[in-house]
């Protein structure tokens, strides 16, 4: 299915969803609470899921969240929406989004993914305050309809949300499920006896070049932001100029921290630093092993804080040793035992 913009609508937040907001959750209630139900807060990863609880943390003012429905970060990786298909709960850095009316996980599905695109507005550790986010405005599939929408109030020109388009636009995705030839095993990484070194010496660093809206050419090359999806790619581009893959990417400023393996060519903004072995020889798999313990560093730079080249030159990451050195072969044969990595 081709989306026809043309007949889409822009609708308010507020006028799809009730926003609940989540209650802070302690250290010791996380662990006094422990149990199989999923508590959402701020995370970019693991559909925003913090740790599991049980249901009698209702008795300290918590809410029991019903499926199907939405959560979206609200600070930390502000704007970031995941749909939840089982009932959840909600911690301080977190909102829980329900439909107004009940709909289809497929339209819920869909509803993400537009909401997604309003994540960079709320970059640089910007939080986002309920009362601005019930304002904000999305453009939505729409089909004109004066009574439903004197139920729901979604418009004052009598559009409401197209649902089944939304559904029957979700249902047309091609996808078939993906298998593996890897076993799964227990596998445990024990960091306790990794060793220190610091990303200066184990890389060289170079920080990526701004290119402006005006200066862009739509093509096939790969242009990195500063995102924490699709693998750092913002869009694609024509560019003379490319970045040789092979190579890490961080990000310095927006999603700060977040890493990706870059296996093609690509243009890398200035709001990403590119790290190419210092040295030594790099592959997907020892890439992949990297970028996940980089990521690790996020915290460090929450609420807007940089992870400038100079600094990051210093920063120190633990790695598996062998004879004082990191141990290549170990990093590459740990991702090669994980389900799915025949697949990479």
């Amino acid at each position: 299915m081709k989306n026809e913009l043309r007949n889409w609508k822009m609708f308010k937040v507020e006028t799809l969803f009730t926003i609940k907001k989540g209650k802070t959750l302690s250290v010791d209630n996380k662990s006094i609470y422990a149990g199989d139900i999923p508590c959402i807060n701020g995370s970019a990863e693991n559909n925003g899921v913090m740790c599991y609880l049980n249901a009698s943390i209702a008795e300290i003012g918590f809410t029991l969240f019903k499926a199907p429905a939405l959560s979206l970060s609200r600070v930390g990786n502000s704007g970031k929406t995941f749909f939840q298909s089982k009932d959840f709960f909600v911690a301080d850095n977190a909102f829980a989004l329900k439909a107004k009316e009940d709909i289809d996980e497929r339209a819920y599905i869909f509803l993400s993914t537009v909401l997604n695109l309003e994540t960079p507005k709320y970059a640089y550790g910007r939080p986002i305050k309920e009362p601005v986010y019930k304002l904000v405005s999305v453009l939505l599939p729409a089909t004109y309809n004066i009574e439903h929408n004197n139920v729901y109030k979604y418009s004052d020109d009598g559009y409401v949300p197209d649902w089944e388009y939304m559904c029957a636009y979700i249902d047309s995705l091609k996808n078939k499920p993906i298998t593996t030839k890897v076993k799964q095993i227990e596998n445990v990484l024990d960091s306790s006896t990794w060793t220190e070194f610091s990303l200066g010496k184990l890389f060289k660093i170079e920080k990526g070049k701004r290119l402006t809206k005006a200066d862009m050419i739509e093509g096939t090359d790969n242009y990195l932001g500063a995102i924490d999806n699709n693998n750092g790619v913002r869009q694609k581009i024509s560019a003379e100029r490319l970045w040789k893959p092979n190579c890490i990417t961080v990000n310095y400023n927006g999603s700060v921290g977040e890493a990706f393996y870059q296996s093609e060519p690509f243009w890398a903004s200035d709001d990403v630093n590119v790290l190419y072995p210092n040295g030594w020889e790099l592959n997907k798999y020892i890439g992949l092993f990297i970028a996940t313990v980089i990521k690790a560093e996020r915290p460090k730079y929450n609420y807007g804080r940089k992870w400038k080249k100079e600094i990051m030159k210093k920063s120190i990451i633990k790695l598996p040793t062998k004879n004082g050195e990191p141990d290549w072969t170990y990093m590459e044969n740990y991702i090669k035992s994980l389900p799915y990595s025949d697949r990479i």
